[in-house]
C-alpha cells in the first residue's frame, strides 16, 4: 500500500488568509470524541498549492502518568494489540499480538497502576490520541480511508480540536483506492457575494 499524494489548490475568494486543518475521526468508539488536528496549512493565498503525502501506515505510541512517552513509536496495523508494562528498566512499550477486531489497533494497559495515554501518529504528526486509560483497561483506534477537511482560525497540529470548531467541519473526502488527487478549495469572499467553503476532489487517480 502506497502513500497518497494529495495537493491542496486555494481557488476561493477567501479575504481572511484562512487556515486549513485535515483529520481523521476515530470510528472505534460509540461516541464523537475530539479530534486532533492532523495537518493545518496556513498562508497558503488565493492562487497558490501545498503538496502533502497522507501516509498509508501508522505508528502507536504511548505516555506514562508522568507525561514520559516514548521516544520512537512502533510501526501499528490494523488488528495488532500493543501493551505497555513494567519491567525491571521501567515502563515499556511492546507488541503484543492479535486483537479482538481486525479493523482496530489497539493499547492495553498492563501496568500495576497508573492510568496512560495512547497516541497514533501519521507521517511523524499526531493523529488520534485516548487519554486516561486506568490498569487493564484498553484504547481502540480505527479510521475510515477519509479525511475531514475544513476552514479553521489559531489552531496548531497535534492540538485536540474542540467541539465548536468540529461543528463546523462536514467535508469528508474518500481517499480509498486513490493514489494523487488535489482538494480544491472554492468560496469564501465577503458581502451578498460570499459563499461556503467548499473542497472537492478532483484529478483523481486512481491505484
Amino acid at each position: 500500500m502506497t502513500d497518497i499524494k494529495l495537493n491542496f489548490i486555494n481557488e476561493s475568494n477567501d479575504q481572511n488568509n484562512s487556515e486549513i486543518v485535515f483529520f481523521q475521526k476515530n470510528v472505534a468508539t460509540d461516541f464523537d470524541e475530539l479530534a486532533v488536528a492532523w495537518k493545518v496549512i496556513k498562508n497558503c493565498a488565493t492562487g497558490w498549492h501545498h503538496e502533502f503525502v497522507y501516509p498509508m501506515g501508522m505508528e502507536v505510541s504511548a505516555e506514562d502518568s508522568w507525561g514520559n512517552e516514548i521516544i520512537k513509536p512502533m510501526k501499528a496495523s490494523n488488528g495488532q494489540l500493543f501493551h505497555v508494562y513494567q519491567d525491571s528498566s521501567g515502563d515499556q512499550l511492546a507488541y503484543y499480538g492479535p486483537g479482538a477486531s481486525r479493523k482496530e489497533v489497539q493499547l492495553r494497559n498492563d501496568l500495576v497502576r497508573g492510568a496512560i495515554n495512547a497516541n497514533i501518529y501519521k507521517g511523524g504528526k499526531l493523529l488520534a490520541r485516548k487519554t486516561g486509560i486506568s490498569p487493564a483497561q484498553k484504547a481502540a483506534f480505527q479510521f475510515k480511508p477519509t479525511l475531514w477537511v475544513g476552514v479553521v482560525s489559531q489552531v496548531e497540529e497535534g492540538e485536540v480540536m474542540n467541539s465548536a470548531i468540529m461543528s463546523d467541519i462536514n467535508t469528508e473526502l474518500g481517499l480509498l483506492g486513490v493514489a494523487s488527487a488535489d482538494i480544491v478549495m472554492t468560496g469564501g469572499g465577503t458581502g451578498p457575494n460570499a459563499s461556503k467553503f467548499q473542497f472537492t476532489l478532483e484529478n483523481v487517480k486512481y491505484v
